[in-house]
């Protein structure tokens, strides 16, 4: 009888999934609540919160909270967790609905009519600016989709979506901190943006910063985005301007970053070392084209794999980040999975080499993905399912190509969102 020969890309990919499962840990909302909370208030406790892991912070919030507690969070449809005591509202995302609209008022009306011995937690997390619409006078729920989709095909990074954004909206900029006004606000944020500043994750709903309107501009024309124009006029009038951090509604305020893609990393890297694996992290704010990325991506891979060389093999190579895709046709997937079809095709018949790539919080885009796994057979086994991987990068189709070879990723939502993970194994 012979003994079957173990398959070591299978192997591989057991393991990528549990440096996943070990960063996904790192931003498990107990974990990172535990030792953030303030001290209880004289006053009323009233929790506002939004983003795709919201729902989850709450829960645990409510097992850690000593006394009693208000107040309502949103997050995406699907996402939602049961709560005793706050509110969970679910939303469209990543193009707002009515839901969303909704969601906003009721983060606005939990804030009104309170005082100084009352205390606000606001539990922020990314996937917030879609999910919290609420368009200034004059514009529209329609206005803030299509300004939404505009700022989806434009390839754009993030900080610069958020900066317009948040002139906007009545909620975002700090809006609902100011709202909250004379309550104190403590804001704990999961990061899901390059960097890690708390007023960029949700477009900062309860964290001001001191981007203006007519940075917002400039970002528009920098990046060529496809502004209807009457929301161009809107973000050039003095109407658009959003409070300055230095505004004294916000003195008594705090803001802690209570998760991260750098500390998610760092799990990883640690669970690798405990299974006798050498890794490195590149960086946790890689920025730019996805496939352009996967590009940078491949050729480390390959030097490491040929030369030993930027470091020695066997090794796991980490990044994070927030990729970008510029829309140039209507395929399904999102930054991950694009990210990983032009990694496949840069590393095609390179043996030895096993990729992972995926949202933090489940899921990569419009689809019910995480990411995908690749190795050096990946394109070779699209094609053998009638898929042309190069043309499917060309459609921003890269759903369609891993889910022909049954390559796709798909834990369902993680209830956290540290932004994207990527694990390269090289032996």
């Amino acid at each position: 009888m012979t003994t079957p020969v173990p398959d070591p890309a299978a192997k591989d990919r057991a393991l990528l999934v549990e440096l996943f499962g070990a960063a996904v840990g790192a931003a498990d909302p107990m974990t990172a609540l535990q030792n953030a909370l303030p001290d209880p208030p004289q006053g009323r406790t009233v929790v506002v919160g939004a983003g795709k892991g919201a729902a989850q912070l709450a829960n645990a919030l409510e097992q850690l909270w000593p006394g009693p507690l208000t107040g309502v969070v949103a997050t995406r449809y699907g996402f939602g967790v049961p709560c005793k005591q706050i509110t969970v509202m679910e939303a469209a995302h990543p193009v707002p609905d009515q839901a969303g609209l909704d969601a906003a008022a009721a983060l606005l009306k939990a804030v009104s009519g309170l005082g100084p011995e009352d205390l606000v937690i606001a539990l922020i997390c990314g996937g917030g600016s879609a999910l919290l619409p609420a368009p200034p006078d004059g514009l529209s729920l329609q206005d803030e989709q299509e300004l939404n989709q505009a700022l989806l095909r434009s390839g754009a990074p993030i900080s610069a979506m958020n900066a317009i954004r948040k002139h906007v909206s009545a909620i975002k900029g700090g809006r609902l901190a100011a709202a909250a006004y004379p309550a104190r606000v403590v804001s704990l944020v999961v990061s899901d943006v390059p960097g890690d500043d708390p007023a960029q994750v949700a477009s900062g709903p309860t964290v001001p910063d001191t981007v203006t309107r007519q940075d917002a501009i400039a970002m528009i024309d920098h990046y060529n985005i496809d502004m209807p124009d009457h929301i161009r006029a809107h973000i050039a009038s003095l109407q658009a301007n959003a409070p300055h951090p230095d505004d004294p509604v916000f003195a008594s305020n705090s803001v802690r970053v209570i998760a991260s893609a750098r500390q998610s990393l760092d799990a990883a890297a640690a669970q690798a070392k405990a299974r006798g694996l050498d890794a490195v992290i590149l960086s946790d704010a890689i920025e730019g084209e996805a496939r352009e990325v996967a590009q940078m991506h491949a050729a480390i891979a390959r030097q490491v794999k040929d030369h030993d060389h930027p470091f020695g093999k066997p090794v796991v190579i980490l990044s994070g980040g927030e990729t970008t895709v510029t829309l140039r046709h209507k395929g399904r997937g999102g930054r991950n999975t694009e990210f990983l079809l032009s990694l496949a095709l840069h590393l095609e018949g390179a043996a030895g080499i096993t990729a992972l790539a995926a949202d933090t919080d489940g899921i990569d885009g419009s689809e019910d993905n995480a990411g995908a796994f690749v190795d050096a057979t990946s394109c070779q086994r699209m094609r053998a399912h009638g898929r042309d991987p190069r043309a499917d990068l060309n459609a921003n189709d890269a759903f369609s190509a891993f889910e022909a070879c049954d390559d796709l990723f798909s834990p369902g939502p993680t209830g956290t969102n540290v932004n994207d993970f990527r694990a390269i194994i090289v032996r």
